[in-house]
């Protein structure tokens, strides 16, 4: 869903993202320099805050996002420490018509090399959901929230129906959230081609994507808060659920009578119970 006018300006977008990132850091889902974020706008950004401009080639190609652009964290950046310092920590991705190289503008403040080792998922996703959807508003945040991402290291957990089974019954919210449940990938190693185009299948059909034995990364077109969010509350439910394992399991959680029944009442067409 297009984002409509009056659309947010750069300072607008970098707060948010500083917000979004805290709240990762917060929450324990993103430890040192720990996951990345990554915002797709399509109207213009004035960037006079970023003066140092250099061309790079894109790791993939992406013609959707032709004339657009990308704030993108550094690789190696906190994300507790965006929200004070954005010019240190972002740069600002301009695409080339040709939708394969682009116009990099960062500050001179910049403590960052290079952009995040997953630019290539992130731009991939971006260019599906815009190619896609149409829509002028894109955001991804990546991030390893703890007891998410051990769950996701006992095979159990690696099913999929079986994982949204546990995890979608701690909270009445959690249907709503997830209607469709969340997708799941097998370890692929970070910054991978393989990951790259297996979580763009994922995140073509759900809102979240559980990248095992390394987190997860999630999506929205209303706000990179939001895609903070749907990590914030998975975590919440596999923090119970790791309470239930280390109890014995003695909690059975909502039944599926019972989300069903929560999921009538809200209107959700939900697929999973």
């Amino acid at each position: 869903m297009p984002v409509d006018p009056p659309f947010p300006s750069l300072n607008e977008l970098m707060l948010r993202i500083g917000e979004a990132g805290r709240r990762m850091a917060e929450i324990g889902a993103s430890e040192g320099a720990a996951g990345n974020i990554s915002v797709y706008v399509g109207w213009p950004l004035e960037l006079e805050p970023f003066p140092l401009v250099e061309e790079i080639e894109l790791p993939v190609v992406a013609p959707a996002l032709s004339g657009g652009t990308l704030l993108v964290t550094g690789s190696g950046r906190r994300l507790r420490e965006v929200q004070d310092h954005p010019l240190d920590n972002l740069g600002v991705v301009q695409v080339a018509p040709d939708g394969k190289r682009a116009r990099l503008h960062t500050a001179g403040s910049r403590l960052f090399m290079r952009l995040t080792s997953e630019l290539n998922s992130h731009l991939a996703v971006h260019n599906d959901q815009v190619a896609l959807s149409g829509t002028n508003y894109s955001a991804l945040v990546h991030a390893q929230p703890l007891h998410l991402t051990y769950l996701s290291h006992i095979a159990r957990y690696r099913d999929v129906a079986e994982l949204n089974r546990r995890l979608l019954r701690w909270q009445p919210e959690m249907i709503v959230t997830f209607p469709q449940g969340v997708a799941v990938v097998p370890f692929v190693v970070p910054g991978s081609a393989d990951l790259m185009a297996a979580t763009v299948a994922a995140l073509r059909s759900h809102r979240l994507v559980i990248w095992s034995k390394h987190g997860a990364m999630a999506r929205s077109d209303v706000s990179v808060k939001r895609a903070a969010d749907l990590i914030e509350y998975l975590e919440t439910g596999a923090h119970y659920e790791v309470l239930n394992l280390g109890a014995g399991g003695p909690a059975d959680g909502l039944s599926p009578d019972e989300i069903r029944a929560i999921a009538q009442a809200f209107g959700v067409a939900q697929t999973v119970f």
